[in-house]
This record gives structure tokens, sequence and C-alpha cells, in this order.
């Protein structure tokens, strides 16, 4: 496994390197930095599955010269899940961007795109092998930095540098809350290394444990985009290359669920109160609900998918917090198998989230638009994306026999099973957070219904659409990794959960794989098969089967398969786009029913005709949801902060005398604390 991490290591350093040897020859560079790319995460790949398959543990550590920094990487069960993870759609996102970078040939530097692109992955992947806190600080760190630089790529747009910025100021306090998180562990264990985490010298007392966990959950939880530190995710994400969001959506904040389950189950080696748990849950309920509901109201086809991101991100959040309810009451079975879903949907959203941002990067590649109300008739143009598309739509609906319905039928079991639960109060919560996620469940089908009709059905709405032609073959094989990864992970659970069975087991001190697969592994059944069963293997055949039956019987009573083409029937009018359903129509009666939420403001002009007001000239339909966390939270936050600086500034005096008297006063205090 050893030269797999060379050749991971080599083809990255190579990606970052060699594109910025080759000046002036775009086309060049941008074959070498995803080639390097591909031969990194194929390694990647290949490395995450034998750390999965094998007891075997990767150590290494190499000294710095800084002190308390040590290089120290660690290999486990748990980082091979996610290393195999982050390779896996960063091999995708890389054969795509073998097409899809010739869309920024002329105006963006090709080679430093490739290199930033590399870089990112690279320290990626050490955020989650980095085996001493000093060591992930600095990899988070520059992982936060390089996806800035990436996030703004088009920086001559004014959206793009406000949403970087905004991005970057988000990301940074997080950080800072992730660094206090680690500073306590560092008092405790003597040592910023992991091992001393987990055992450390002078065990933490029950209230700076709880501090560490709420310091990690905001850190974590900024990153990951839970509600409400989530308001980055909207602007960062849509204004990023799409095979830069694809990683950025579909693992980077991945990275921010590795740290939770890290610190909660690895550090405190599951030992901690019930409200932890309890307050995951929520969150992550919260998150899927107000993710999915802001997300319909989106016509920006990324801003849509950002949206969804803070949604599964939820729903991962709720299997993982189930667990670890079940976990401080010591049903072990159970906790285990929270947490396997909660993994479980991390990877499937892994997976279909990438594929969707690289569809919408298609899109956005045929159109040069992210708005759907100019998007329409594209199926027929290009088949391709949108029968991806398409896959990736029924994954995250959660609609079998995709990956994105086995991980949210195992948090619905993890969550019915709290009658086992002691705590009337916790019986209660959980089925009320099962009645959240179908909602939410039902929310993403509306949401994928018009992203998906408004998009690729009936005719262009616009001359983009009209032109629009499929994009080149890199990037349709991109899409077609991930497909088949959707639809793999959906029909062969009976593979996924031994290996994630191997990710748990430490973590919950118990496997439960033998228990939850039944009938030699082709059936699911959390508990027994009484109680509740699943075989996504014959639900896939049974649907396959089902539309063969439906084909047979239309040849049998129709007669032989003939194509007969008329113009769709309407009233005698001639069809236009503007008799189509709009991606604002759609959402209307939704919009009515959670008024109270969205608090949506309408203005709506009309222009008469001069011979009489009875008939309309043209009429102008604007609306907007008020963004609550932003009114509500962060302006008044940054208010605050604004009139501070204001008032503190007058220590601003540009004085060199001045500046020196605040550093010896500082020293005088920081002495006298000493004494």
């Amino acid at each position: 496994m050893l030269n797999l991490l060379w050749i991971l290591l080599g083809g990255y350093v190579a990606g970052i390197l060699l594109p910025l040897c080759l000046p002036g020859r775009p086309e060049f560079q941008r074959l070498t930095t995803s080639v390097a790319a591909i031969v990194a995460t194929s390694a990647g790949v290949v490395l995450g599955l034998r750390g999965l398959t094998s007891a075997e543990l990767i150590t290494g550590s190499f000294a710095s010269t800084i002190p308390l920094l040590t290089f120290e990487i660690r290999l486990d069960s748990l980082s091979a899940f996610f290393v195999f993870t982050i390779s896996a759609v960063g091999l995708a996102a890389s054969v795509y961007a073998m097409g899809y970078l010739q869309h920024f040939e002329g105006h963006v530097s090709t080679a430093r795109l490739g290199a930033l692109f590399n870089a990112y992955l690279l320290c990626m992947t050490f955020v989650v092998l980095a085996n001493n806190g000093f060591f992930f600080l600095l990899a988070w760190e520059l992982m936060s930095i390089l996806s800035y630089f990436l996030v703004v790529t088009e920086h001559e747009k004014a959206e793009v540098r406000y949403a970087g910025l905004f991005y970057v100021i988000m990301t940074h306090i997080g950080t800072a809350f992730i660094v206090v998180a680690f500073l306590i562990c560092f008092q405790s264990a003597g040592s910023f290394s992991f091992e001393a985490f987990r055992h450390p010298k002078q065990p933490l007392s029950e209230g700076m444990k709880a501090l560490v966990f709420l310091m990690a959950l905001i850190g974590f939880g900024t990153k990951a985009g839970i509600v409400p530190l989530h308001v980055w995710l909207p602007y960062a994400h849509p204004v990023a290359p799409s095979h830069v969001s694809a990683v950025l959506s579909g693992v980077m904040i991945k990275t921010a669920i590795y740290g939770l389950v890290r610190v909660c189950f690895d550090f405190f080696g599951g030992q901690f109160p019930w409200w932890w748990g309890f307050t995951v849950l929520f969150l992550g309920a919260t998150s899927a609900l107000l993710g999915v509901m802001y997300a319909l109201m989106e016509h920006d086809l990324k801003r849509l998918l950002a949206f969804h991101s803070v949604e599964n991100i939820g729903i991962i959040l709720m299997g993982i917090g189930a667990g670890m309810i079940f976990q401080s009451y010591g049903l072990k079975e159970l906790a285990a198998l929270g947490l396997l879903a909660g993994l479980y949907h991390t990877i499937n959203h892994a997976i279909f989230k990438a594929l969707l941002f690289l569809g919408a990067g298609s899109l956005l590649y045929a159109t040069r638009t992210r708005n759907m109300e100019e998007y329409g008739g594209l199926l027929r143009r290009m088949p391709w994306t949108g029968s991806f598309f398409l896959v990736g739509a029924v994954s995250i609906c959660a609609l079998p026999p995709t990956n994105g319905f086995v991980s949210e039928w195992l948090v619905f079991q993890s969550l019915f099973l709290s009658f086992q639960i002691p705590t009337v109060f916790l019986k209660l919560m959980l089925p009320i957070a099962a009645a959240i996620l179908a909602l939410t469940g039902v929310l993403a089908l509306a949401c994928f219904a018009k992203a998906f009709g408004i998009a690729f059905l009936a005719q262009p709405r616009s001359t983009h659409a009209r032109r629009a032609e499929e994009v080149p073959v890199p990037m349709r094989i991109g899409m077609g990794i991930l497909v088949t990864l959707c639809v793999a992970l959906g029909i062969a659970p009976m593979v996924v959960v031994p290996l994630l069975d191997r990710v748990i087991a430490p973590l919950a001190g118990v496997s439960i794989a033998s228990k939850i697969l039944a009938i030699d592994g082709w059936a699911l059944a959390p508990v027994n098969v009484e109680f509740s069963s699943l075989s996504t293997p014959v639900l896939a055949v049974l649907l396959v089967a089902l539309a063969m039956l439906g084909l047979g019987l239309a040849v049998a009573f129709g007669g032989r398969l003939r194509t007969r083409r008329y113009k769709t029937w309407g009233c005698g009018i001639t069809l236009s786009p503007r008799m189509e359903y709009t991606a604002t129509g759609f959402v209307q009666p939704i919009k009515r029913v959670f008024s109270t939420i969205y608090q949506p403001t309408v203005k709506l002009e009309t222009e008469f005709l001069a011979e009489s007001r009875y008939f309309a000239k043209r009429r102008h339909f604007e609306f907007h949801i008020e963004p609550i966390f932003e009114k509500y939270l962060y302006d008044p936050l940054v208010a605050f902060f604004g009139t501070l600086a204001d008032r503190l500034k007058v220590i601003q005096a540009g004085s060199l005398h001045l500046y020196l008297t605040y550093i010896f006063v500082t020293l005088i205090a920081l002495l006298l604390l000493a004494v």
C-alpha cells in the first residue's frame, strides 16, 4: 500500500508542476494536469479499497523544524473510506476536466487552474490521512485557501469576488473553532498527536468534553454547511468551475463529516451523553428540510444543487445523530446501524451530487447560462447529458434502484428503531425526524421534477438552448463513471455494507454486517426480516421486468412499434415556449403553502395597450424570498462588527511610537498574567 501512496503523491505533484512548465500551450497544460490527476486519483481509489479490505495500517511520520508539528499520517479504515470517496469523485472530475477546461481557454490560465486543482485534491487527501492535530490544521487551512482560489477563478466578475470573500470569511471562522477544540485536546494530551488525543495523560472533564464537542460541531458544521452556518455555500459552489463545484459539494464538505466522526467516536471512544446525538439529529433534520425548501425556489441550477447539499448533509447527520443517541444508551448494534446509514449516504451523496454538478456544468458549457428559465428541450440536443442528469436526479430523490434510495432507507430504519430507547422524549423525537425526512423526500422529488422538466423537456426557451450541442466525449465519460457508481452502489449493498462495517466496527465496538445482510446478502434486514427487509437487486430486476412487461403488452395489443410524428395538439393554436410551465410558475403552489417560511416579495408590472386597458401589452413578474438567516442573524452581526471597527479605528493613528506603546503595554499585561 505504501507504493500506492507514493504514486498518489507523485501524481498530484506532477499535476501541480508539469502544467506550469508548458507556458503558452493550453491544450498540453489541460492534458498533463488531467492525466496526472487521473493517475493520482486512480491510485487513491485502489489505496482506499486496500485500506478498507486489509487489516494492515499504514503509518508514517516525518519530523519538522516547527515546534509541535509532525507530518504524521495514518491510514485506518475510516481514513481509507474517505480517501476512496475523495479519489473516486476526483477521478471523474479529472476526466471531465479534460474536455471542460476548453471552456476557459483564452480568458483563464488552464495551467494555474489545473495546478490548483491537483494541489487541492492532495490537501484534501492529507486532511483525512493526518494523524497529528497540527498537521491536520495545516492541511485543512491549505485546502480552504486553495478552494478559495478555485472559487474565484473568474475573479473579474463582482459576484465571484463577493462569493469568494464570503466563503473565505466563513471557512476561517469555522477553522477558528476547530483550532480551539484541538487546543483543548492538546492541553489534556500534552501533544498534537491523534494517538495522544485518544489516550490523554489527563482525561478531560465532562464539561471540557462538551466544549470540545460544541467547538468541533460549529467548526466542522461551518464547512459542512449545516443550518444556520450554510450561508456561504449557495454563493461559493455555483460560481466555481463545474468540475471544482463537483468536488467542493461532493467531497470537500464531507471532510467535515470525517472530522466530526473522528472527534466523537475516535477521540472520545464513543463515550458521550445523549444530548450530543440529539443536537446533531436536530441540526440535521433542520438542515435537510430548510435546504430542500430553499432549493425549490432557485432557478439558478447550480444554486439549486448547492442548497441540496445542505439538505443531504442534514440527512447524513440524521443517521449519525441517531447513531450517537443509541451509542449513549449502550445500544451498540443500533448505533452501528445509524453510523453505517450516515456514512453510506456520505458516499452516495458524494457520487450523485458530483454527477449533478457535472451535468449542470455541461448545460453551462453548451448554453452559457445557469438560468433554468433559458433552458428547455435540451434532451433532444444533449441526450447523453440528459440521461446522466436523470440518473443523478433519480438518485438524489432516493428512488429505487439507485444508491440514494438504499442509504435513505437505512436512515429511516435507524430512526424507526427508536422504540428501544428508554427515554420517552427521544422515542417521540426520532419518529418526528423520520417524518421530516419523508417530507424532505417529497420536496426533493418536486424540485428535480422541476429541474429536469424545465431544463430538458418541451421546447427551447432561448437562443442558447436552441443552439446547444452535446458536450465533448471526456465530459461524458466523467459523468458516465459516476452514473455507473450510482447504480452499483444502489444494487450491490451486499458489497458496500461489509466494507462500511469495517469502518464502523472499531468506532461503535460491534460488527453488524452479518446481522444486516439476510438471505446470503441478497436482502437488507436491519433487525430481522419480519420487522423490515429490502432486496435492491430483486427490486431492480422487478422494475426492469415490469417495464419489459409493459412494452410486451403494448406490442401484443397495439402491434409492432412504429414511429409516427405529429404536432402536439394545442387547441388549434401553434405551440410556443411561452405556453410552457416556467420554473417560477412550477413552484408557486409550494411557495404559497410555505409562505410563512419563505416570506415572499412579489412584484408585478403591467403595461397596457394604448387602445384599451383590458388588454396587456407587457407583464413583468418578479418574486424574491427573504433570506431569513442573512437578514436576522448575519446582517446584524456584520453591522455590529462594522460599528465596532469604526469605533476602534481611532487607535490606528499612524504613529510608530503609539504602536510601540501598544506592544509594550501588551507585553506588560502578559507578564502580569504569567505571574
